[in-house]
């Protein structure tokens, strides 16, 4: 049986769900509160020095990677753009010195951990166990 044939448990399976759910419900939530800007988001983005007009823009690159991840058939493109996404998150929040940069590379490692839970081609691609 090759790996994608490889069935996923009903147990594994729901397990990758809910770590799948919390960043999926996190980015598009900071994806719309972007949409909306708010005033705290507005003086967010001066704290971390990017300008008013990137605000939107950014919001909706959230919201597309997101979905694109939560698409089955181009969820592996998703991981990676999302992931690219938190990566500068991480970056601004370190740039800045705010503590809570650990918080979106915390998000990206649910993004994949919830991937390589449900699809078996990760799993065979990246191995969690040694061979014998």
């Amino acid at each position: 049986m090759s790996p994608s044939n490889t069935p996923v448990s009903k147990k594994v399976l729901v397990a990758s769900y809910v770590l799948s759910v919390l960043p999926v419900l996190m980015l598009l939530m900071s994806g719309v509160m972007k949409l909306l800007k708010p005033a705290p988001v507005v003086e967010g983005f001066g704290k971390f020095g990017y300008p008013e007009h990137l605000i939107v823009v950014l919001g909706v690159l959230e919201i597309a990677c997101t979905v694109i991840y939560l698409i089955p058939r181009t969820s592996f493109l998703g991981a990676i753009l999302v992931t690219g996404y938190l990566g500068g998150a991480t970056a601004t929040h370190v740039r800045v010195g705010d503590p809570a940069f650990c918080a979106p590379a915390m998000l990206g490692v649910l993004v994949w951990g919830g991937l390589y839970l449900r699809d078996p081609r990760l799993r065979a691609l990246i191995p969690l166990r040694a061979a014998n």
